[in-house]
């Protein structure tokens, strides 16, 4: 391997509406990987100028490349972090992507609802780490069914009587009939770095983070 690719940096970085906010960040450290924005298809961006790549992943999947070694940094909801819970450092809140994890249910069951009064109930989710141990540890006996997607329909179909489930304006949950009743945890995007990495490249790893920090508490980054 030759030297200049020992020290490149590899980033991680979620497609979807963390995609522009992430480019943003990074070129604040020298690092362009505006390609990614004009090219959907193509999902390994050089930037040779600052010896650095960037890697376009499933927000979800990059707790794992992070773990694992395959980037030294990357872009990662909170969500997925205290979901996945990988020996990964947490470095920044980085102040974009903000949503909720919420529970919501129909709106015709929230009329007669009171969630202080809930035993057991049978909820559909992405998110089963989070909302099994949120529902224990408030003592609520819970059947969690995993979906990988629409989870607004479950509700609509008998398949449950409430979900758990990013949101952000809440207009989806609207469309779909539901109301929110509970917030589990606030949301936003945080950088992550491998630990291996924090000591193979420190300096230039520690730069990146007090620069951003610095230009995030000066100019954050909107959505």
């Amino acid at each position: 391997m030759k030297k200049d690719e020992k020290s490149r940096l590899t980033v991680a970085i979620p497609r979807g509406r963390n995609l522009k906010p992430t480019v943003e960040l990074f070129k604040r450290v020298g690092m362009d990987f505006s390609g990614a924005l004009e090219d959907n298809r193509k999902l390994i961006f050089e930037d040779k100028g600052s010896n650095s790549r960037a890697i376009i992943v499933r927000d979800t999947d990059i707790p794992v490349y992070v773990e694992n070694g395959a980037a030294d940094i990357g872009v990662s909801g909170k969500d997925q972090l205290e979901e996945q819970d990988k020996p990964i450092y947490e470095m920044l809140d980085l102040r974009f992507g903000a949503c909720r994890l919420v529970i919501a249910e129909p709106a015709s069951l929230k009329a007669h609802d009171d969630p202080t009064r809930w035993t057991h109930l049978r909820v559909a989710t992405k998110f089963t780490n989070l909302t099994t141990q949120w529902f224990r540890d408030k003592g609520i006996h819970v059947e969690v069914i995993k979906l990988y997607g629409s989870i607004e329909i479950a509700p609509l179909v008998g398949l449950c009587e409430r979900i758990v489930d990013l949101v952000s304006t809440g207009s989806t949950l609207k469309a779909n009939g539901l109301v929110e009743v509970e917030t589990i945890m606030s949301v936003s995007a945080r950088l992550v770095v491998n630990r291996g990495s924090l000591k193979t490249k420190t300096d230039r790893i520690n730069n990146i983070v007090r620069t951003l920090e610095k230009s995030l508490l000066e100019n954050p980054i909107k959505d």
